[in-house]
């Protein structure tokens, strides 16, 4: 089989080439630079993927290998379906998930459409900790073995026809494990710090990285009945469930309860405010039709608990509303909320309103 591998530098990727050569694949690495950086800057200590160096790594663990390596310029395609879609989310009063987009319209799901036109691989292999399986009579996403590592939630907006497509092979591993078997092979980034950062964003907060774009925002900040409490220096700054950082005094803890970006207003309350039970999908992705759906949960940000879904209803406006077995705290428009049968992956989309 003619395997691609999506290769970032870092020791997850790197493993995963190296176990479809073991497994006896015509293995080739594809790396993605996304940014231009001056080769003297250094963004170690940042703990962000896809530097000038990554793609030197990503390149050494392929001559150790002895497989190909390719390295493709997608900075422009990054930036105008990555970095506008977050910069454009946040003025909105939302707060995206740009690795979920990501997946879906780059690095995985977009790449391996790609290198099947133009390559003709068989599959694209990633180093995401989540599995692939034949569930319902179809190949579906599940969540890693080691569900501290899980990553299937950045996987939820992938389209349907991308998924015959990948292969995972770390998905049935647990960190040590690849680590231990980077080590056993001498690959040269067997130590190496794992990405922890929005990449583009190089260290900076986000409202930070959007200020430096648009410059200050200045506006109001209310309770739920309008009542002016004080001002704030742009609503990209803030993010619904928020506590601190508000520069309020007034006695009790208040939250950001919503951000209204056509009055330019963030609006604060009490914490029982923020807990709701339903919440409505801009579009929902369906990996598996929703009419074969059973026992399933939802999660409305990574890491929340999954939480029992009552009901899913198409509105005439082609939204969908999900309705929830219990109240869920913390709902936020931009995020990705994912659907589950037990580990199974059934879907998900982006939410406009909780």
């Amino acid at each position: 089989m003619r395997v691609a591998v999506g290769m970032s530098g870092g020791v997850d990727s790197s493993v995963s080439a190296l176990l479809m050569k073991l497994a006896g694949h015509e293995v080739i690495g594809v790396t993605l630079r996304f940014h231009t950086l001056p080769e003297s800057c250094d963004v170690e200590d940042l703990r962000v993927c896809c530097s000038p160096q990554d793609v030197k790594d990503a390149v050494r663990v392929s001559e150790k290998l002895g497989i190909p390596h390719i390295t493709l310029d997608w900075e422009r395609i990054f930036k105008s379906r990555v970095v506008e879609y977050f910069v454009r989310e946040y003025l909105e009063g939302k707060t995206p998930n740009p690795c979920a987009v990501c997946n879906r319209d780059v690095k995985t799901g977009f790449l391996a459409k790609y290198l099947r036109d133009v390559a003709q691989i068989d599959k694209l292999a990633t180093g995401h900790y989540a599995r692939i399986l034949e569930y319902k009579g179809r190949k579906l996403i599940a969540k890693a073995e080691d569900k501290n590592r899980d990553q299937s939630y950045f996987l939820a907006l992938l389209e349907r026809d991308a998924i015959d497509l990948l292969e995972f092979p770390l998905g049935s591993l647990t960190k040590d494990q690849v680590r231990r078997i980077a080590q056993e092979y001498n690959l040269p980034v067997a130590q190496k710090r794992d990405s922890q950062e929005v990449c583009f964003l190089m260290g900076k907060k986000p409202g930070e990285y959007i200020r430096e774009r648009v410059g200050l925002r200045e506006g109001l900040i209310t309770d739920t009945q309008g009542r002016v409490l004080g001002r704030h220096t742009g609503t990209y700054n803030f993010t619904i469930g928020q506590r601190r950082g508000l520069g309020l005094s007034v006695g009790k803890p208040l939250y950001v309860i919503d951000i209204d970006a056509e009055s330019n207003r963030v609006i604060v309350g009490e914490e029982k405010e923020l807990y709701k039970d339903s919440l409505k999908l801009m579009h929902l992705n369906a990996h598996l039709p929703i009419e074969e759906w059973e026992d399933v949960y939802a999660v409305v940000r990574y890491r929340s608990k999954p939480v029992k879904v009552k009901d899913i209803k198409k509105a005439e406006d082609s939204t969908y509303v999900v309705e929830f077995e219990e109240k869920v705290w913390g709902i936020t428009p931009g995020q990705v909320c994912a659907f589950y049968e037990g580990d199974v992956l059934l879907g998900g989309g982006i939410i406009v309103k909780g």
